[in-house]
């Protein structure tokens, strides 16, 4: 900030007083959640376990929210930090979720959805293949595209004609891509050693072994992962959130990468030597991240506000990771649930039952 910014703050200050009046004040400290409470995210964390909270209603009592139901800001943010804080414990509240999230389906334009089937690692078959187009002609889905995660996007689905959708899909085997969820979306891979003669180990391998054990997870921002399986970095391993480089070593993991409205390149991490001891850096990283970010924090944002170098004295300590790990791999155990065949199945109360009550959260 400069020196001209800095001495103008002062009097916008002023200013702002003598407009509101009584009603103004200056913001001192972290900024608050939303406007139903004056506390920020790492003070709600830290009473969510400090106090053992667990329900948005109980969180709301104990940190004195100044509204009885929260907000469309403060509820999904309240509903993640639960989850994440008592896996098993605490269960899903789908009325704190976006339109996106209920649906299980990205709202588009017109009205109408996108489905993305889960296609691990990149990978698919002639029977997955067969069932995508099938259902593209079944329901008269206009659109059929490849997306940049590697899978297989059916846009146009009327929202009536979604619990269908899923049910003709999970018949042919395949989950939800959360191609809508504040969690992991895809792990993108090149065909590494299985066929490419530049490749240095087994990129699509791990990439499948990391998403058929990660999916399903949430956190506080979606969360993109890629393989790549030798420098070349042809699976664009270094602008994901979390990307593995293959060598001849074995395999750098780097961290902090986006590509959207901002851009920019990873940083390295790490370097292990084998495919477990990458699955087990990645998943504590993606703990660590779970566990310490704020909700609609992407990765590189919570990178630069806690420090590259907390991150990897966590991650290279082994008692650390490993407790991480571990807390990973209890909460996958709760996680792993595609929600199309829980919605086919009729388990639980959602979007398409007009008794559900639910806050109408339509932003994405």
């Amino acid at each position: 900030m400069t020196g001209v910014q800095t001495c103008a703050l002062p009097i916008l200050e002023k200013l702002l007083a003598v407009t509101l009046g009584d009603a103004f004040q200056a913001q001192t400290g972290p900024k608050p959640v939303c406007g139903c409470t004056h506390h920020g995210h790492e003070v709600v964390r830290k009473r969510i376990i400090s106090e053992g909270l667990k329900s948005i209603p109980a969180v709301m009592q104990a940190l004195e929210w100044t509204t009885p139901e929260g907000c469309a800001s403060c509820r999904p943010a309240l509903n993640y930090y639960l989850i994440c804080a008592w896996p098993g414990d605490y269960q899903d509240d789908k009325q704190s979720r976006f339109v996106n999230e209920r649906v299980h389906a990205n709202i588009q334009k017109d009205g109408t959805y996108s489905v993305v089937p889960r296609m691990w690692g990149g990978m698919t078959s002639p029977q997955e293949l067969r069932a995508i187009a099938d259902v593209a002609d079944k329901f008269a889905i206009p659109a059929v595209k490849v997306t940049g995660g590697q899978r297989i996007d059916l846009l146009g689905v009327k929202k009536d004609d979604l619990p269908a959708v899923w049910a003709d899909l999970n018949a042919a085997g395949m989950v939800s891509g959360h191609a809508y969820a504040k969690g992991l979306r895809t792990v993108k891979t090149c065909v590494g050693t299985d066929w490419c003669r530049f490749g240095t180990q087994d990129s699509t391998g791990l990439g499948v072994r990391l998403e058929k054990f990660m999916w399903g997870s949430w956190a506080p921002a979606k969360v993109k992962l890629a393989v790549s399986g030798c420098p070349r970095n042809c699976a664009e391993a270094t602008c994901k959130d979390i990307g593995v480089v293959c060598v001849d070593s074995g395999f750098e993991i780097h961290i902090g990468g986006a590509a959207g409205l901002h851009i920019q390149g990873t940083q390295l991490l790490t370097k292990v030597a084998s495919e477990d001891e990458a699955v087990w850096a990645i998943c504590a990283i993606t703990q660590l991240y779970r566990e310490e970010g704020w909700y609609l924090e992407r990765i590189y944002k919570w990178m630069a506000r806690v420090g590259l170098e907390e991150i990897r004295a966590q991650i290279e300590d082994p008692e650390a990771r490993k407790a991480l790990y571990d807390r990973f791999a209890y909460s996958q155990r709760f996680s792993r649930t595609d929600p199309w065949a829980e919605r086919v199945a009729g388990r639980h109360a959602d979007e398409f039952n007009p008794l559900s009550r639910r806050l109408e959260f339509e932003r994405v």
